[in-house]
């Protein structure tokens, strides 16, 4: 198993496929390097090197009780591209990995990123708040706190519903992509230089809302680029790969 061991002792554990321009995934809570195993193969048959981790306390990474912030998990994974010393990588982030692709930009990424994409991320803020009023509400964070620590099995497979926008009409509800979300969260323990960013986010997300996110994230970049989609769910990587294939390609190849 490729782990590699980071300042504080907590062993990160992360797939490195192929050779070519590096390609380095980061997955939503609570997730693993798992949930980007298609994109992976896809984008490795296009001649690409693709990278994905486990962030720490999630999937086959220690389950560590510290470090559950922005700064530690950019810090992570500024160790880990030292370690495989990338350059000129882009940086492909969903959900909360969206976040953790921007920490990691700002504080690391000079003279080793050459672009970002942050689909379906939580940047700038998610929760509600004075100063972003038409966030998410304290209420419907603490229920997946509590949802999350006190009947986690459970709350896992109910959250699988608004995640991919299996509870719209015409949705073609799939088992399968269900269980394995299921799989992968019950594994885990309970710009400082020009940097091009690509900005995509499904105007129908439930978990992370497009107006409070994604819209907003993008009028905050420099060489920001957005992409929204009427219609798709938060886990559009998944329910929609093709169409995120192409133009993950498309900006890839710019």
């Amino acid at each position: 198993m490729d782990t590699i061991t980071v300042k504080d002792g907590t062993k990160i554990y992360f797939k490195d496929w192929g050779t070519g321009e590096p390609l380095f995934f980061h997955h939503g809570w609570p997730l693993s390097a798992d949930d980007w195993d298609s994109q992976m193969m896809f984008f490795l048959e296009q001649g690409f090197r693709v990278i994905a981790h486990d962030r720490r306390g999630h999937g086959r990474s220690t389950q560590t009780f510290l470090g559950h912030d922005m700064d530690t998990y950019a810090a992570d994974v500024a160790e880990l591209v030292e370690a495989l010393d990338l350059k000129d990588s882009v940086h492909i982030g969903h959900s909360t990995g969206g976040g953790e692709v921007a920490r990691y930009v700002a504080r690391h990424g000079k003279d080793r990123v050459a672009k970002a994409v942050l689909i379906s991320a939580i940047p700038p803020t998610f929760m509600k708040s004075d100063k972003n009023p038409d966030g998410v509400p304290k209420e419907v964070v603490d229920g997946i706190r509590d949802g999350t620590a006190n009947h986690r099995s459970q709350f896992y497979k109910d959250i699988t519903i608004p995640f991919y926008g299996f509870n719209r009409p015409g949705a073609v509800v799939s088992e399968g992509i269900r269980e394995n979300w299921w799989r992968q969260g019950m594994m885990g323990a309970a710009t400082a230089h020009y940097v091009p960013v690509l900005v995509m986010h499904g105007e129908d997300d439930q978990i992370c809302p497009f107006p409070t996110t994604g819209a907003r994230s993008v009028k905050l970049l420099k060489h920001g680029t957005l992409k929204s989609y009427p219609g798709l769910p938060h886990g559009m990587p998944t329910t929609h790969a093709d169409l995120i294939y192409a133009d993950l390609l498309a900006f890839i190849k710019l």
